[in-house]
């Protein structure tokens, strides 16, 4: 790839990226008040961010069984409202003994 090619290429995603953060900010110049899309809009961080974490999950073990445990894991202590550090060491000693277990029975 030429030089002209590369910067042509930057210049389209920087421009894309500028877009997407300023059109909200153009489009959208009074307040949301409309009960519906508020409630859409406080939800879509949520769901972006699961779509994007729930899939990788399954895929950062050895096995789908071990995924499985370290996720169910996960979720006990998120429903418990334990700190995201917390659910994550739990999550991850939970796929570390399910991990060992597959491998030594």
């Amino acid at each position: 790839m030429s030089n002209a090619q590369f910067l042509i290429y930057l210049a389209v995603m920087a421009g894309v990226t500028y877009l997407v953060r300023m059109l909200p900010l153009v489009l959208f110049r009074r307040r949301i008040k409309n009960r519906f899309i508020l409630s859409f809009l406080h939800y879509i961080p949520i769901a972006v961010l699961t779509v994007m974490t729930v899939p990788a999950v399954f895929y950062a073990s050895s096995s789908w069984i071990s995924a499985l445990a370290g996720f169910v894991v996960a979720l006990i202590f998120a429903y418990l409202e334990k700190s995201l550090v917390q659910v994550a060491a739990f999550s991850c000693i939970g796929v570390f003994i399910a991990e060992m277990l597959i491998k030594y029975l």
